[in-house]
């Protein structure tokens, strides 16, 4: 009897564990999941290999014209400024050249000059000097000739003097008004054609100035851009061979003022790239160092890889999207390290979805 009592309260006491256990079980099943549990933001990383360059890529500086080299003025890792003398090529001949011309542009301007101005003032007065010269030779001659005519009428001459008296009136007549001609020509202004041919004349000179003076700048090479030095390529006494189709290159220059990375975004991943995301970049010359940077630029077309990370297992046959990213100003970088990318690609979850049902 005392056995079945201690067993039925036994099974009793196991029925209310089991009841308490399955009841306080249910009432924290319907207790809501706080908010704070749900993570706001689906993040990603868009990862892939990178290559650092300039913002102004690399340029290859040589001579508009073939021709010796002179002198290089830099060497690779220096500093230069925008029209800074890089190299110089043999111009020996050219400066004469300019300078030929320069003499044959002042010879022109002068004649121009000349020409506009007219006669000096004393040519301009021996001129009127020599035309009252000839007017009282002519006025003597006149009244000689009158006086002989009379004593003609009076029978006092014969006739072939006074035939003798006209002519020379008419020589000092004729002498007169020739002064009088040559004194017109020098005090008046030049003539519009003298003028507009000694004009023609300048100007041609100039032009012939400007052109020597371009093929002489041409010897002279200057750098675009303000920034540093990369590669020297020829060195003084080379040769600078230039065709239509080849420019020896003298030296490699670049504004590294501010560095971009060039990256090749598989095509898996060009979906999530956007601009004005926020990325960094790491090298194994660094370690665990991370640079930051956002992208500035995403390619339209899909192409080949631009560069091999020699990894065993890289895919070279898969299309890529060239994307440029742009590291802030306190990162300088080796250029041409390269690097791994890691864009940051932030979602939110079903926001695709919540766009679509607002349409």
């Amino acid at each position: 009897m005392k056995r079945k009592i201690v067993y039925s309260m036994t099974l009793l006491l196991i029925i209310g564990l089991v009841t308490s256990f399955l009841i306080i079980s249910r009432g924290r099943a319907s207790q809501p999941i706080p908010s704070s549990s749900v993570n706001p933001e689906l993040k990603s990383l868009v990862a892939a290999p990178g290559r650092v360059e300039p913002i102004s890529e690399e340029i290859n500086l040589g001579a508009d014209i073939s021709g010796k080299i002179k002198e290089v003025l830099v060497e690779e890792g220096d500093q230069i400024k925008e029209g800074q003398v890089i190299a110089v090529l043999e111009n020996d001949d050219y400066r004469a050249q300019v300078s030929s011309a320069e003499a044959m542009l002042k010879l022109k301007e002068a004649e121009l000059r000349r020409i506009i101005n007219g006669a000096r003032n004393q040519e301009r007065r021996g001129a009127w000097a020599e035309v009252k010269e000839a007017q009282a030779v002519m006025k003597n001659a006149q009244a000689d000739l009158e006086r002989r005519r009379a004593l003609y009428r009076k029978g006092i001459i014969a006739r072939e003097e006074v035939e003798r008296t006209e002519r020379d009136y008419n020589v000092a007549k004729a002498r007169y008004e020739a002064t009088v001609e040559h004194h017109s020509l020098i005090d008046d202004e030049a003539r519009e054609e003298d003028r507009s041919k000694a004009e023609a004349d300048v100007a041609l000179a100039k032009a012939e100035q400007d052109e020597a003076q371009a093929i002489l700048e041409k010897t002279i090479i200057r750098s675009p851009v303000t920034g540093v030095v990369l590669r020297k390529h020829l060195n003084a006494g080379e040769v600078v061979s230039n065709t239509s189709n080849i420019t020896t290159p003298i030296v490699t220059v670049a504004d590294n003022s501010t560095l971009r990375v060039r990256v090749d975004v598989d095509e898996t991943d060009v979906g999530k790239v956007e601009i004005d995301q926020k990325a960094y970049v790491t090298a194994d010359a660094y370690g665990n160092e991370k640079f930051w940077g956002r992208v500035v630029r995403i390619g339209q077309v899909l192409g080949k890889k631009s560069f091999q990370t020699d990894e065993p297992t890289e895919r070279v046959d898969t299309k890529v999207l060239e994307t440029l990213i742009e590291l802030d100003n306190v990162y300088k970088l080796p250029i041409g390290l390269r690097v791994d990318t890691f864009i940051i690609v932030n979602k939110e979850p079903g926001a695709n979805l919540t766009q679509t049902s607002n349409r």
